[in-house]
């Protein structure tokens, strides 16, 4: 499973994997329970690789900042999403000292928690991103 496949669909709960394009949208599988939905094109649909945290630099993409949380947990999983706020933005704050708290909102925070843990219970364990090689043109 490649992070590039895992999907969030605005108004559903969880994190889904991509299985095939649909005539009204897509196939997607949900991660939590293994059924199959067809998710409609109107819906927005972010793959977590297109996703990215702000920092006081320059935006982190979220496999790195789930590596950064596979990191400071040692690969088990982190917090609970429900933790308190304050909780969830001291541990935000050990994992990726320099976001910008300013555009960084507890609910995303609770997000990135709450779709960690869904990913390490899946039995992801590698969130980098295979980037695509470029061929040399003759």
């Amino acid at each position: 499973m490649k992070l590039q496949e895992i999907l969030s669909i605005s108004g559903q709960p969880g994190l889904f994997r991509y299985i095939a394009r649909s005539r009204g949208g897509v196939i997607v599988e949900s991660l939590a329970d293994g059924k199959r939905t067809n998710a409609s094109g109107s819906s927005k649909i972010s793959s977590l690789a297109e996703i990215a945290i702000y920092t006081d630099a320059e935006d982190m993409p979220l496999w790195k900042v789930f590596e950064s949380i596979r990191n400071h947990t040692e690969g088990k999983p982190a917090i609970s999403h429900k933790s308190e706020p304050n909780q969830l933005k001291r541990f935000f704050a050990e994992v990726l000292p320099d976001y910008d708290r300013e555009r960084v909102h507890v609910s995303d925070i609770k997000k990135v928690v709450a779709w960690y843990n869904i990913l390490t219970e899946a039995g992801m364990t590698d969130f980098s991103i295979e980037e695509e090689q470029e061929t040399p043109e003759e």
